[in-house]
């Protein structure tokens, strides 16, 4: 009994080494095919980079394309090397029709995220350079991908929105225009006198070349607060100069209006007292 297991057991491991050495030769080829498409579409992929980037072809597009065409160019290795292995291309498009639309509700979301990488690249509301404010989240595009857009924040933070989110939501793209507005309120007591603070203010942003001249600066009284007349002071800059702009500012007016008698108020209240015992008497 036990010499017909044994035997049993021989025969089965020699089967299983005669299959293991008929397919070790397309096994080998497979994996040296691996290896060498991966390397293929490494450089395929770089070559028609450094095309893209030589044409000045929009990042946005150039990124977006790149990650469409790796992706296809190795589902078309995977084909290979299954058929190389022995499987019948008949067969395996079977299987992948019939796994493809379980992985197709299994990724909904993912498929959500392409259609709306596609729709930013059509409709372009942004672009790689461009500062945006999204789902909470500022920061500038640095990268449009298949599924994702990657920003960086000011603190160079790196910030992963899914694309279908960015299309079918609110996107604020202060990049888009060439020139930006600049709104401040300045807060000055009720006993300064609002005209010298009008030409002092004007004649501010009139000496810095960095602010237009059209559309003029504009200086007005914006609005009478508990402690203070609000002077709303406007004025337009190119994007490049906008932060620097607004920061020089703030400094100057601080220093110009002091300078010329003019004050800022601070929080005030009146305390009355009242002696509630003579009221007892």
């Amino acid at each position: 009994m036990e010499d017909i297991s044994m035997n049993g057991i021989g025969e089965l491991v020699s089967v299983f080494l005669d299959k293991l050495i008929s397919y070790l030769p397309s096994v080998i080829a497979a994996l040296l095919i691996l290896i060498l498409g991966l390397w293929v579409i490494k450089l395929i992929v770089g070559r028609i980079r450094k095309v893209m980037e030589k044409r000045e072809v929009d990042p946005g597009v150039r990124g977006f394309a790149l990650s469409i065409l790796g992706v296809v160019l190795k589902i078309l290795l995977f084909i290979v090397i299954i058929t190389k292995l022995g499987v019948e291309t008949t067969s395996f498009a079977a299987i992948l029709a019939a796994a493809g639309l379980a992985i197709g509700l299994a990724l909904q979301g993912s498929l959500s995220n392409f259609a709306g990488g596609v729709l930013i690249i059509i409709l372009k509301p942004f672009r790689v350079g461009d500062f945006i404010d999204a789902q909470g989240e500022s920061g500038t595009v640095t990268e449009i991908t298949i599924f994702y857009t990657f920003l960086t924040t000011p603190n160079n933070q790196r910030i992963v929105i899914p694309n279908g989110q960015l299309s079918n939501n609110k996107v604020t793209n202060y990049s888009y225009e060439p020139t930006r507005r600049n709104v401040m309120t300045v807060g000055i007591s009720y006993d300064s006198d609002i005209k010298t603070a009008r030409k002092v203010l004007l004649d501010i942003l009139k000496a810095d070349e960095r602010v237009l001249k059209d559309p003029a600066p504009v200086v007005f009284v914006g609005g009478l607060g508990d402690n203070s007349v609000d002077l709303s002071v406007r004025f337009w800059a190119n994007q490049a100069d906008y932060w620097g702009v607004h920061f020089d500012t703030i400094e100057k007016l601080k220093v110009e209006l002091e300078a010329n008698g003019v004050s800022f108020p601070f929080p005030q209240r009146d305390v009355h007292l009242f002696d509630m015992s003579k009221e007892k008497q």
